[in-house]
């Protein structure tokens, strides 16, 4: 029998000596695993971030139009800048300065654009009424060289009965409502980009120090000097598209007047403004119109008129863009035409049109942080190859070091010789004086 105590209990057993073995770990399942502390704040966390980020996400496709039609105000605020600081500095408070020179850009504006459509609504009534002697000689021409015998009447009935015609008709009529919306669109786009533009060229000092304020002073320095350049830089652009604009307009306006082209003088000025304001393609699309006036009159007038462009633009790209560009954005053409192409596939065509402003000043800007050294006077930096045409080998190269460096001690050597000669020499010959 076990062992008993007074109480009755059984009595537990000895200890046996020795040391305690181990207690065994608890079945699976018998004890819970606790969550770590951090693993709730860290899941809260990472939800607020990623809810932030669909929520910043979606505000920035949404007022998308919104900071392009403010990046435009901007840079047309900086193209204003130089006339509203001069204005200013004569005496005249800064925001009459800035009201003046935008009713003198939107007045150049609308004058320009009501002459074209005057002129472009009378050439287009004047191609509707000449439109039958047009088709008849075309026809004529067919019949004569194809030996057809076609007439204007079978061709304007086979016309008024095509269904193309009839589905364009409708196409146009159910679509005058988005042309609408449109023109609405693009108006308010308009007003809103010259609000934001009088106000940043009106309190430009005010939006400096505001900017300057939040920053220590070593960027202040740094944000100041890249807004000059900036104001610089988008300045001289349109100084120098305007001279150029200038200058291709009056060559036009002779040009056109010379063939007797009607509306010479608001030609001109469209050739002008669209060849230098809209990059690479501009001088294309202003050549088209001329030529099409042209062609009214003659069609040999807008042959001359498309060799008159090719020539005249040829004369532009080497000869007078580039003394004219030297000082104001002096970039390279294949760096302006691929900033062209990277601004219109990030904004479109306002990519476009300030993406030449935008590179040349990141370009001023950036060189004040590039090192540049003295450059080697090699025959290969100036495009030309030593020895007739071969380049040195590097056996070649090592041998004409050695005998360079042969030639330089031996040099040397003479030198020293010559000095020690002469050394021993003056003692002696003062000793025969002696």
């Amino acid at each position: 029998m076990a062992p008993t105590d007074e109480t009755g209990q059984l009595a537990p057993h000895a200890a046996p000596s020795g040391p305690t073995p181990p207690e065994r770990a608890p079945a699976d399942g018998a004890a819970t695993a606790r969550m770590p502390r951090w693993l709730p704040r860290a899941l809260v966390l990472a939800l607020s971030l990623y809810a932030v980020f669909q929520l910043g996400s979606w505000a920035f496709h949404q007022l998308t139009g919104l900071l392009i039609n403010i990046l435009i105000a901007f840079f047309l605020a900086l193209a204003v800048e130089p006339a509203v600081s001069w204005m200013a500095s004569r005496g005249l408070r800064r925001g009459l300065a800035t009201a003046l020179v935008s009713l003198a850009v939107i007045v150049g504006t609308a004058g320009f654009i009501t002459l074209l459509g005057s002129m472009l609504a009378g050439q287009i009534i004047k191609i509707v009424e000449d439109f039958p002697e047009y088709l008849d000689s075309v026809i004529h021409w067919i019949n004569i060289h194809f030996h057809t015998e076609l007439r204007r009447v079978d061709v304007q009935e086979g016309l008024l009965r095509s269904d193309w015609l009839r589905t364009y008709v409708q196409n146009s009529a159910t679509g005058v409502l988005d042309v609408s919306a449109q023109v609405l669109g693009g108006l308010f786009q308009m007003l809103t980009v010259a609000l934001f533009s009088f106000y940043f060229a009106a309190d430009g000092p005010r939006l400096r120090r505001t900017i300057c304020s939040v920053l220590p002073p070593v960027r202040q320095a740094e944000v100041l000097r890249a807004w000059e350049i900036a104001v610089n830089k988008t300045g001289g652009y349109i100084y120098s598209r305007g001279l150029m604009a200038l200058i291709s307009g009056i060559a036009h306006y002779i040009l056109l007047e010379a063939l007797g082209v009607p509306y010479a003088p608001v030609l001109a000025v469209w050739v002008g403004l669209v060849s230098q304001f809209i990059p690479t393609i501009g001088t294309y699309l202003a050549g088209a119109l001329p030529m099409l006036i042209a062609f009214t009159v003659a069609p040999w007038y807008a042959l001359w008129v498309l060799i008159f462009v090719v020539v005249y633009q040829q004369f532009e790209n080497y000869m007078l863009q580039p003394k004219l560009t030297a000082r104001t954005v002096d970039i390279h053409p294949a760096v302006a035409f691929g900033s062209v192409i990277v601004g219109t596939a990030l904004l479109g065509a306002v990519g476009a049109l300030i993406a030449i402003p935008a590179v040349a000043t990141l370009q001023a800007f950036l060189g004040a942080y590039v090192k540049r050294y003295a450059v080697t006077d090699d025959p290969r930096v100036h495009g030309h190859r030593r020895g007739g045409g071969r380049l040195p080998t590097p056996r070649l190269a090592t041998r004409a070091w050695w005998q360079g460096e042969r030639r330089g001690a031996g040099v040397g050597d003479a030198g020293a010789g010559g000095a020690g000669a002469g050394g021993s020499g003056e003692p002696g010959a003062s000793g025969e004086q002696s």
